[in-house]
């Protein structure tokens, strides 16, 4: 390099000094801030070799019941072993069948009972009836030989539509009153009446009250064969960091508020909720709450859950819940994809999470070949998974 040119690069820099040490610091952290990751799970097709990858307690095996089923979410099973199931997308519910008891549904085409069902999710038995609901209607049908229905009669017209949530699960009681589950109608926010909130009706919806609210988005939910409590599965508020909040196991009791929006977990204020409850502080207002009994790793989507009263597994199994955990995206590390078992104690008090089958979760986590949903028991015990990304009807038996 010339002299002159050395002479002014040297001036240059001396002269830049000053200005680049004025260039102020970034900032520390604010206190309360927090950072969300969106995370694309790519989706595989599913292949039977893809069996082999999903992981089981010892003695128990899986195997397919039905494929290339579409957007399968819901189940009922009805007691000659008829399986019904909701499928959102497609607007309709079908029929499969395994008359010959083999394991692997009878016929190659499902046979469609009800269509033209916008949100179609929901769906139960009671009284040899089938109960369906899409997000803002109810509909009971009488169940007919060979899986048909009778036309649906609407009970219920008027359901919030939802929003964000549109998915509404159903259930009866021992008493025979039906609960509607109802979810927010956005991640955080004010809610209005009669969401975010459990539903209680007579048989014919009518009667209908708020039974349980606070709840962002308790899609799975039943009741204790022993105690009788009510359990449910609540999904956490979303972009509040990788861990933050929990998925809740709430202990469901009439006229209890669970906390959201305000506060999550154990009484936790939510300090990203702008407004407070009326006539409170949003602290004041959480120690009013009702903590969960159980967290699990938040984003986990927890949708399906069933009680285990079946012979067929293990008598250890006996009044558990099996939980289906539909998956992740707002996390930078997917979870879920897989399903849970949640012990009971002997005085039915729930006492851990453990895994129960995974393995649909592949390649490091950054694909998966299925997202579960519903579960339901068959007459000899076995139980179903529906799967809606790939359209599989898996069934798990117990061999040992």
């Amino acid at each position: 390099m010339k002299l002159k040119h050395l002479l002014y690069v040297l001036m240059l820099g001396v002269v830049c000094l000053p200005i680049l040490a004025q260039t102020p610091t970034p900032p520390p952290a604010e206190p309360n801030t927090v950072t969300g990751s969106a995370l694309i799970v790519a989706a595989r097709p599913f292949e039977e070799t893809r069996l082999a990858d999903l992981q089981l307690p010892p003695g128990f095996t899986i195997a397919v019941f039905a494929q290339d089923l579409g957007n399968i979410r819901m189940i009922a099973v009805r007691e000659d072993g008829t399986i019904y199931l909701t499928r959102r997308e497609q607007r309709d519910v079908i029929a499969l069948f395994d008359r010959d008891g083999d394991g692997i549904n009878d016929q190659k085409d499902p046979l469609i009972v009800a269509s033209d069902l916008s949100f179609i999710h929901g769906i139960t038995i009671h009284q040899d009836q089938l109960y369906l609901a899409t997000d803002t209607h109810v509909y009971v049908a009488d169940m007919l030989e060979n899986g048909e229905l009778s036309a649906l009669a609407p009970i219920i017209t008027d359901l919030p539509d939802g929003g964000q949530h549109p998915n509404r699960t159903l259930a009866f009681d021992a008493d025979g009153f039906l609960y509607i589950t109802v979810g927010s109608e956005c991640n955080a926010c004010m809610p209005t009446p009669e969401t975010a909130v459990i539903l209680r009706t007579n048989a014919d919806g009518s009667e209908q009250v708020v039974f349980a609210s606070g709840l962002r988005n308790t899609i799975g939910f039943g009741w204790h064969p022993m105690s009788g409590e009510m359990w449910g599965m609540d999904h956490g508020t979303d972009w509040r960091g990788d861990n933050t909040p929990p998925e809740e196991l709430n202990r469901l009791a009439q006229g209890v508020h669970y906390g959201w929006p305000y506060c999550y977990g154990g009484q936790q204020v939510d300090v990203f909720v702008p407004a407070d409850p009326s006539a409170m502080s949003k602290a004041e207002f959480c120690q009013t709450t009702i903590a969960p009994a159980l967290e699990y790793q938040a984003h986990s989507a927890p949708i399906g859950m069933i009680f285990y009263t079946g012979s067929q597994f293990p008598a250890e199994y006996q009044d558990d819940a099996l939980i289906a955990m539909r998956g992740s995206w707002n996390r930078r590390e997917a979870v879920g994809y897989k399903i849970v078992r949640l012990r009971f104690d002997e005085r039915g008090q729930p006492t851990a999470f453990e895994d129960f089958i995974t393995g649909w979760l592949i390649e490091e986590g950054r694909a998966h070949f299925g997202r579960v949903a519903g579960l339901a028991l068959l007459p000899d015990g076995s139980l179903l998974i529906s799967e809606d990304t790939n359209g599989i009807l898996y069934r798990v038996s117990y061999n040992g």
